[in-house]
């Protein structure tokens, strides 16, 4: 018979590529992954790792016993949706990620409200920039992301995924007090062309974006400064050094010496959380969206700047 934590562990080191990988995928040990290794190998009689550089990879038995595995993984987390959607209980264990700033604008208002709510559910939550929150539900190390994109550039999604609205966000730019475009109504981003910005890492899809969407505008940014965290743009517009795209979801209280300005393009991020189709049916999963959804109400706006209404998950 085959042990299903065994075969966990096969399928963490499918999906990750590396022991080190799957051990913190898995929130165990190097060793730990290496032994349960062993022992699914004496159990089919068959090697299933090969040294491979300084690591391993799977062997043709390995792969094989791999794709059984995450079908057999799937079918039991069908299996545990169903029986707890049976049950009617939000209980049990639920691992959350969120971007910085919806993890300071959402998860304090939206966890407290789990935690009151349903005592029975222990929720584990962590920062994590949308990209790795997206590959984290779809490794099964995470149950819901909150994630982002742009209303110009959707952010794609890979195949069984589901995603729910949480809020629309309104972006404005971030100036400095003293710059001579701080006391208009709204800003045009062409008419930033000169100024220095002040962005995220090389790479992370809203570094991406804002670089799309200034040149799609005629604009060659001047990057001055990058920082991944939205309090430290801020900070560093607030010491003269740049401006910054600064929506609204977490951005308060706004560092003295800065002030926001409504871009005339009507910039906004979608915020949505995702979790795995064959996990649909689970309480706790429809619990937490709703508790995203409330906490959400008070940032969100449509298109015609009305407070965002968001439909109840399905029962």
């Amino acid at each position: 018979m085959l042990n299903l934590e065994r075969l966990r562990t096969l399928d963490a080191l499918a999906r990750h590529g590396s022991v080190s990988g799957a051990a913190e995928g898995l929130h165990i040990t190097t060793s730990a992954v290496s032994q349960q290794m062993a022992k699914l190998e004496r159990e089919v009689g068959q090697r299933l790792l090969a040294k491979h550089g300084r690591g391993v990879r799977l062997t043709d038995a390995g792969r094989l016993l791999a794709e059984h595995a995450a079908r057999i993984l799937s079918q039991v987390e069908l299996a545990q949706a169903d029986l707890e959607a049976q049950r009617g209980q939000v209980a049990g264990e639920l691992r959350v990620s969120a971007f910085p700033t919806a993890a300071r604008g959402l998860f304090p208002a939206a966890l407290a409200d789990l935690r009151e709510r349903h005592p029975a559910l222990r929720v584990r939550s962590r920062e994590m920039e949308p990209e790795n929150g997206i590959r984290g539900v779809v490794r099964g190390d995470l149950d819901l992301a909150v994630v982002l994109d742009w209303y110009n550039k959707p952010m794609p999604l890979p195949d069984g995924l589901v995603k729910a609205l949480l809020l629309d966000d309104p972006a404005d730019v971030a100036l400095p007090a003293a710059h001579p475009l701080a006391g208009r109504e709204e800003v045009d981003l062409a008419e930033l062309a000169e100024d220095e910005w002040i962005t995220w890492g090389e790479g992370e899809f809203c570094h991406e974006w804002l670089m799309f969407t200034l040149r799609s505008k005629g604009v060659e940014p001047i990057v001055a400064h990058r920082a991944a965290e939205s309090h430290t743009q801020l900070n560093l517009v607030a010491a003269g050094l740049g401006v910054c795209i600064a929506p609204v979801l977490g951005r308060d209280p706004l560092p003295g010496g800065v002030v926001t300005v409504p871009l005339r393009q009507r910039v906004r991020r979608h915020v949505f959380v995702v979790w795995r189709a064959d996990a649909d049916r689970r309480p706790s999963i429809r619990a937490a969206v709703r508790a995203l959804r409330a906490a959400g109400e008070r940032f969100g706006v449509t298109e015609d700047g009305a407070p965002v209404r968001t439909a109840a998950p399905a029962s």
